[in-house]
Parts: C-alpha cells; sequence; structure tokens
C-alpha cells in the first residue's frame, strides 16, 4: 500500500484533539486521508469509516466508567488495526490494550511524528513500537512467557530483522514453507498462553516483552 492511500478512523471525544489530529495528518508527506471521526466506537463500524485502514482510538472516551476495553476488543476481533492513542501513560493500561490486541499504544504527549509513523506502519502491517510502549515492554517480563524452541526463536528473529520470509528462508538455509510452520507455532504458543499476536508487528510486542529482543535491535 502507498502511503498516500492511507485512510484513517478517528475516535476521540475532545474536538481540540481531532482537529490537531487531522492537521497533523493533512501535513504529512505524503498527507493521510481521516475519513471519519466521532466520539465514540460507532464511527469505526459505519460508512466511511468500517474501511479506514487504521482505527486511531481514545482509551478514555465520555460516558465509560473506565478505560474502554470493550470497544477496543470488538475492533480488534474484526481484525482492525488500531493505534490507542491516551492521555493515560501507565504501564498497565499499555500492557492491556497489547493484550487484547491493540497494534500499538501511543500516549498524547508523544506528538506527530510517532502518530504519523505509527499509522504508516499499521496500514503497512510493519513493527512499530513508540517510547511509551517500550518503556512499558522494557519493564515487564510477563510470568506467561510461552517456551519457544531454540528454532523458533531463531526464525521468529531472523524474520524481524528481515524484508522478507524469503530473505530468512535463504539465510537460514529453510523453505519458506518451512518458516510459516515456525511462525504459525509461534503464534499458536502465544495464543495458548493468552496472548494473541496476528499480525508481525504483535509478535515484535510480545517478543520485545518477554526480552527475546531489545528495541535497539530492530
Amino acid at each position: 500500500m502507498a502511503t498516500g492511500d492511507i485512510t484513517v478512523a478517528v475516535i476521540d471525544d475532545h474536538p481540540a484533539v481531532i482537529a490537531g489530529v487531522e492537521f497533523w495528518y493533512s501535513t504529512a508527506d505524503p498527507p493521510i486521508e481521516v475519513v471519519a471521526t466521532g466520539p465514540a466506537d460507532k464511527a469505526a463500524w459505519v460508512p466511511p469509516g468500517d474501511t479506514a485502514d487504521v482505527v486511531v482510538f481514545d482509551l478514555q472516551l465520555s460516558g465509560q466508567p473506565g478505560p474502554s476495553y470493550g470497544a477496543l476488543r470488538r475492533l480488534v476481533d474484526a481484525g482492525r488495526q488500531v493505534i490507542v492513542y491516551t492521555m493515560r501513560d501507565d504501564e498497565q493500561a499499555a500492557l492491556t490494550c497489547l493484550d487484547i490486541g491493540a497494534f500499538t499504544f501511543l500516549t498524547k504527549a508523544e506528538g506527530k511524528d510517532h502518530l504519523v509513523a505509527a499509522t504508516v506502519a499499521a496500514a503497512q502491517d510493519l513493527p512499530y513500537t513508540p517510547p511509551a510502549l517500550a518503556g512499558a515492554l522494557g519493564a515487564n517480563r510477563s510470568s506467561d512467557r510461552p517456551r519457544l524452541s531454540e528454532r523458533e526463536e531463531n526464525v521468529l528473529i531472523e524474520w524481524f530483522q528481515s524484508e522478507s520470509k524469503e530473505l530468512v528462508a535463504e539465510k537460514l538455509g529453510i523453505t519458506i514453507r518451512t518458516v510459516n510452520t515456525y511462525l504459525d507455532r509461534v503464534r499458536v504458543k502465544y495464543a495458548n498462553v493468552g496472548r494473541q499476536a496476528r499480525t508481525k508487528a504483535a509478535l515484535v510486542a510480545r517478543a520485545i516483552q518477554d526480552g527475546l529482543v531489545e528495541v535497539d535491535d530492530l
């Protein structure tokens, strides 16, 4: 997907935040199109927001007694790429959003550059770990880490550092089918401990969280 083709739905109950995000996207190079906005997740379920490539989602919405984890889960379960964009900066919120399956977690203090970069990465299903999420992952070492074989870890790390599975296969001397088999096993193992990792970006986040790889190595 060309960067200029990216479309976004912004879910936030603060008009000033929406206006600022729209301006940031309009001045990106190339521009990113905001096709829908709204104070509730409904804007991401009805046209034109239902086909947006990326959903930028405020975790704290008016009328909700707490974080809108339920709405986030529904979007993720529907296969949407969701960037949580929130005033919250606590580690637990970041890790919970990641566990639900959000593409990434951004605090509103992290600004334009990270939001635009995360949006491009989400649309292209490429890993992106902003500072707040990196800090949360680095501080956390989950006790529910799955048991990966040495070969599974090797394939996983090579995939993170390669542009394609073909390059992984060539470097490790195995077939692309074997690469896919190892990656499928890793996803199954994460799912079995309740930590879904459906995309490459999600697997990167899990690996950082579990100490398999460092942010600086990617």
